[in-house]
């Protein structure tokens, strides 16, 4: 790889950083050709890019950054093998990786950065797996609120009809 390629990767690498809210660091080494594309077509199927680059690029595209963005936390993880996941949903490739796992040993989650949060180790699969995405919680926030305005409404409804209820007893009786 030619210099002027390599400063087009890391730039190209700075621009996904940018806009990207949350991404992964993978091993996936051990994997065959086969297995490879297998991955590879479950990612486009789940909207999750991946790509794989070398460490040190990757590193110098991240050192670009100032330090409230905590990339210096994913360092470490920079050794051996890497593969990024990108995805719009913070959870998807947490849920790719543990989806294919059911049939593969790998890819192994070394890191993953979410909304500045760091999550180093396999370990996290599952945390993150776990995490709900925006529209999920948005979803969660707009039922808790409909909720009691729903309640308040019955038990006003209800609470007419046995006012009406009695109102008529009451007529009829005097």
């Amino acid at each position: 790889m030619t210099k002027s390629e390599k400063v087009a990767v890391v730039e190209e690498l700075k621009e996904k950083f940018e806009n990207a809210t949350s991404f992964y660091l993978t091993d996936s080494s051990t994997l065959t050709v086969a297995q490879v594309n297998d991955l590879r077509g479950l990612c486009f199927e789940k909207d999750v890019e991946m790509r794989v680059v070398k460490n040190t690029l990757v590193k110098k595209a991240l050192e670009s950054f100032p330090e409230e963005k905590n990339y210096a936390d994913l360092y470490e993880s920079l050794k051996g093998p890497t593969a990024l996941m990108f995805c719009e949903t913070a959870n998807a490739p947490a849920k790719l990786i543990e989806e294919f796992r059911k049939t593969n040993e790998r890819p192994v989650l070394k890191a993953a950065y979410i909304d500045s949060s760091v999550y180093v180790g396999d370990d996290q699969l599952k945390s993150l797996a776990a995490l709900k995405s925006k529209e999920e919680l948005v979803g969660e926030i707009v039922g808790l609120l409909q909720s009691p305005a729903k309640n308040v409404i019955s038990a006003l409804k209800s609470g007419g009809s046995t006012i009406a209820g009695i109102l008529k007893t009451l007529e009829e009786r005097g």
